[in-house]
């Protein structure tokens, strides 16, 4: 039986949280507020996701114990409904998957506490006493159509039935041709572009069910 897929990215998204941001919180109010220009310009189109990918990870140097505490950020600010959509879905034959631009370590106890088995994100490096020592450069969503690229690869993986994507960014809506239907979130931030282009818009996901059934 062919899967149905149901992709979900993270920050603003399954969470109100943009992980980068409350990693580079935790380095001083300089760093945030660079950090937190870089990604809205990123999220927004206006620069390029591999330019301030590598660069915001010079300036945060998140070591593990930073991972660990936005790991917690994250599941104290989940999306209101989304635990009790996704068992939903899962039991309609969904297959929930994370795809994101964040971090596998800092993603790990929110797909875990969905219930989510697979994460498509960005591994990061630690020294053996937890100090940063880089990131998975070669992972597909450090740069722009790297959310499509996933979503090929899963399909070559796993020949779905069908695929959806759910997200707020930009990245997200660069998997539009690549899936079967992009809804854009808009929950947390309202981006203009994502609004405009994604073929249905929903800002709870107590909507996706009835959605999916219809779409």
């Amino acid at each position: 039986m062919k899967p149905k897929l149901l992709l979900l990215d993270c920050d603003s998204t399954l969470s109100s949280i943009e992980g980068i941001d409350e990693l580079a919180h935790l380095r001083g109010p300089d760093v945030y507020r660079e950090v937190v220009e870089q990604t809205n310009r990123a999220m927004n189109g206006d620069l390029p996701i591999d330019q301030t990918f590598e660069l915001r990870l010079q300036l945060i140097q998140p070591d593990a114990d930073a991972c660990c505490k936005v790991a917690m950020r994250y599941l104290e600010n989940l999306a209101p409904h989304v635990e009790q959509t996704i068992e939903l879905l899962r039991g309609r034959g969904w297959t929930p998957i994370v795809v994101s631009g964040g971090f596998v370590q800092v993603i790990g106890p929110l797909a875990q506490r969905l219930g989510i088995d697979r994460i498509e994100a960005v591994p990061l490096r630690f020294h053996p006493d937890g100090r940063y020592a880089g990131y998975d450069s070669d992972y597909p969503t450090t740069r722009n159509g790297g959310k499509a690229e996933v979503v090929r690869q899963l399909r070559e993986e796993l020949h779905p039935e069908r695929v959806v994507m759910v997200g707020d960014g930009i990245s997200d809506l660069e998997t539009v041709g690549e899936v079967d239907l992009f809804v854009g979130f808009t929950g947390f931030v309202r981006r203009q572009q994502v609004v405009d282009r994604a073929a249905v818009v929903i800002d709870s996901f107590e909507q996706l069910p009835a959605l999916l059934e219809t779409a």
